[in-house]
Formats: structure tokens, sequence, C-alpha cells
């Protein structure tokens, strides 16, 4: 007789296509689906934003309904059902934390996200056609999920419960003043919880909690497990994670190659694939008119896709750029962040109009536009945990020249120039005239050496980045946990 599938719950705050911030809205909107394709139940839970489409809103159905105890409020939980792309998705529901213009930015997050992970653990009792093998938790905005199951849960369908938790970025915490524990979480009774939560004096780590209760603890890339045991990456966790490192994995994260596919794309220029890259060119020239750049087929465009913050290097793009445009290169940034780069981009594009563009803003139509028609994406990050547009360009053709950290180690392998191997460029230090040598030695292969180029390209556009490997590593934890 076949054993049954494990049953797991996914916890996210955040899943394409209902609502996207980050990556953390990737990977909740296609690991799921992999994991059921590697043969596992698999079900996501999320909160029922005020912001998803009515097209999906209207498709959901009732399941249940309770109250929640969160401290000393007593509050409404609804739980909604639809099916997207085979997968089941609940939905909490509770308009007073949830129906809101976004997913974060309150004053009351702390309370808000603190109601989301004990909603998903009271819910496991209130599914009817699924009782939960395993709960797996994303980030701080579901790392109370593991404390509430282990203090206030039990009985044989909650002792059956495994808990998985994956840390994204360690930069978001959840960190909230001590009275926190006794008023929102109600758990300031309960000495292990309090040693296992406080953070510091006076102050509470809604992240600790879930390193310390979790069974089995992952995050996503395999270096990015040894940065966070380091002071430097560890964001003062480091101390935790080298404690528990006997639990801790790491798992390179995947993308929706269906959604990436220059084959099938139907908003770029022209189809191409690694068997016939030719359309690829038809896509830097259009690229190249739409944003108003030269259009010149031997000019290297570099892009830039995501947040214009100092994490992603800004600060080592803004002390070089004009050496950068000196060199003939074409630039493209499509993004947001802090003011100052943007103001930044803004004034680099008024000095240098048909040679670098700059996007203030989020456009996912435009982002895959830039994907096919840019030469290469630089991405000298200080610290990435996984990154997903380095695996996106390469998809695309577009080589990556990256900072050697977190999931771009991982991920790209670097040029040899005696082998021909490699999917991209990268450098080791977070040194502004480092990743500029780098940037201009890809230029230069670029210019001088096209068949190398080529096959660089070829060996880019053939990389296994599908979530299919990272499913059946996860599968395998999850049966771990459970033995």
């Amino acid at each position: 007789m076949s054993r049954r599938k494990l049953r797991v719950l996914f916890a996210a705050f955040e899943a394409v296509p209902f609502m996207k911030t980050g990556g953390l809205g990737d990977v909740a909107g296609s690991l799921p689906r992999a994991l059921r394709q590697a043969g596992c139940e698999a079900r996501v839970i999320m909160p029922k934003f005020g912001t998803i489409p009515q097209k999906y809103r209207d498709r959901m159905t009732h399941v249940a309904h309770f109250a929640v105890q969160l401290g000393w409020r007593q509050l409404y939980c609804g739980i909604e059902k639809l099916t997207h792309q085979g997968v089941p998705y609940y939905f909490i529901d509770n308009e007073f934390y949830f129906k809101r213009d976004g997913a974060y930015g309150y004053g009351d997050d702390g309370e808000r996200i603190a109601f989301f992970s004990k909603a998903v653990v009271e819910s496991l009792q209130h599914l009817p056609d699924f009782q939960c093998d395993v709960l797996h938790c994303n980030d701080w905005h579901t790392a109370l999920a593991p404390v509430f199951l282990r203090e206030f849960y039990h009985g044989p369908l909650y002792d059956n419960v495994k808990t998985v938790f994956t840390v994204h970025n360690i930069k978001f915490q959840g960190i909230y003043p001590d009275h926190t524990l006794g008023d929102v979480l109600g758990l300031d009774h309960i000495p292990a919880a309090v040693d296992q939560l406080r953070f510091d004096w006076q102050i509470i780590n809604y992240m600790k909690g879930a390193l310390c209760y979790s069974d089995v603890l992952t995050t996503v890339s395999p270096t990015y497990v040894d940065e966070l045991k380091n002071p430097f990456y560890g964001e003062r966790l480091d101390g935790l994670f080298r404690w528990r490192e006997d639990r801790l994995h790491g798992i390179l994260n995947g993308i929706d190659t269906e959604m990436y596919d220059p084959a099938a794309d139907k908003g770029i220029a022209a189809n191409y694939s690694v068997d016939d890259p030719s359309g690829k060119a038809a896509c830097k020239a259009a690229l190249q008119r739409e944003l108003g750049l030269w259009e010149d087929a031997d000019v290297p465009v570099v892009a830039m896709i995501g947040r214009l913050t100092e994490q992603k290097g800004l600060d080592l793009v803004q002390r070089v750029l004009d050496e950068l445009m000196d060199k003939g290169l074409q630039m493209v940034v499509l993004g947001t962040g802090d003011r100052q780069y943007e103001d930044m981009l803004r004034y680099y594009a008024w000095k240098y109009p048909g040679r670098l563009y700059a996007g203030i803003c989020f456009d996912e139509a435009l982002s895959h536009r830039i994907y096919a028609g840019a030469d290469m994406l630089l991405m000298p990050s200080l610290f990435e945990p996984c990154g997903l547009s380095q695996m996106i360009a390469m998809r695309y053709g577009t080589l990556p020249v990256v900072r050697e950290t977190g999931g771009l180690k991982d991920s790209v392998t670097p040029y040899n120039q005696y082998t021909g191997e490699g999917t991209g460029f990268s450098f080791a230090n977070y040194n502004a005239h480092e990743m500029m040598f780098t940037l201009l030695r890809a230029a230069e292969l670029f210019r001088e050496d096209r068949e190398s180029w080529n096959k660089l390209v070829g060996n880019a556009m053939a990389a296994d980045f599908s979530w299919g490997r990272a499913a059946e590593r996860y599968l395998e934890l999850y049966k771990q946990a459970r033995s």
C-alpha cells in the first residue's frame, strides 16, 4: 500500500499573484506548486488583504470563522479559500487588520502580524479536508507561529505538527517593546517563552522566537548559511545561528521558469531561446529606442533592476558612475528606494542623455523588456540572501555581474578565460573600483571576443533555476523533521 502524501501548510504574509512587495511573494507563489509536483500535499495560508484583486476575491469560498485570543483581545477570524494553478490557498480574514492600502508600514504592525501567526495556528483545527503534518513559516511575519503552537496548543492534532522556519532576510526581525509579551502575545507568564523571545533590555524579537522554537531552520542559499553565523551579516543573531547550526540548512531559491521564458514571453520585442538566440538583438534595439538610448548594437547595455538601497550596492555605483559613463557604456536602472539614490539617478539621467535611463518606479512589464534587451545585469550587493534578478537575467541571456555574497555566489559561475566556463562575472570585495574593473572586463569581452561572449550567454540560458530542485530538498527536510 502506498504511503499518503506529506501535508504541508506554507504560511507567508505575501504570495504572487495576490500580494507582492518583494522576493518572498515570488517564493510563496511558486514553491508550493513545485512541492505539489514533487509529491507533497502543499497548501498556502496568508492574510486576506483588501488590495487582493477583485477577480480573486470573487472566487473565494468561506471555510470557517472563529475567535482568536490575542493577549486580552477576542478577535474575529474568518478563513476563505480558493485554488490557483492547482494550489489551494487559505486567506485569514480580519478587515480591521488587513483591509488597508498596503501590507506593511502601520503603527500596529506588531499586533497585526502577531494576530496572523496566532490565527494560522488556530486555523489548523478548522480546515475540514486538511490535517497538517508540517507548518512551514517564512520570515518574521510568521515567526510567532511556532511559539504559539508549542505554548498554547496541545492534543493529537497539534502535537503531530512539525515546524520549519525559513529566513529570507535577517535584516527584518520584528523587534518590539517588552510589554508586547503580555499585552499582545499573552506570553509574559511563561518563563521559557519570555527567555526565548527577549532580545535585549525591554525589547523582544519575533524572529528569535522562531529560531529557538522551530524543528528545522532553513535559509535561501548555502552561502547565506555561513554568512548568518558571521557577526557582520548575522544582525546580532549570529550566536543563535551557530548554536542551532545542526538544524540550519541552505536551499537556493528558484524562479518561475514559465513566467520568465524568452521563448514564450509575449511582452518582449522578439522571442528567442538558447537554441536560437537571434531575437535578443531585436529586443536590445527595441529597448534602446523605447528608453531614449542611442541605438547601437555594439554598445554594452548594463541594467540594474530592484530596490535602490545601500544593501544593493548603490553607494558603489554612485562612486564610479562618471567613470563608467566615460568608458562608453549605457545604463538602465529600474526601481524605487532611498530618496538619495533616486535623486542621484535622476541627476545622472539628466547629465547623460541617451546613455543612462532611470525609471524610478516599479513596472513588471518593463522589467521583462529590460531583462530581454540588456547585455549585463549589475548586482553589487553588500549582502544578498538569495536574489532572483540574477537568475531571471541568465534565463534571458543577460549576463550578471555580481559581488560574491549569499545567493549571488551560489548561482553565478564566474567567467574563466582559459576554459570558457562560466555564466557571468563576479568580484569578492565590497569596493567600487573592484566592481568597476569587473564590469569593464565584461564589457571588453563583449566588444572584443563575441564568440566567447555568446558561449557564456548560452551557458547562462541553459542553467537550471527551476523550483523542482529546491522542492526536492525541502521535501527531504520535511521528512527528516517528522522522522
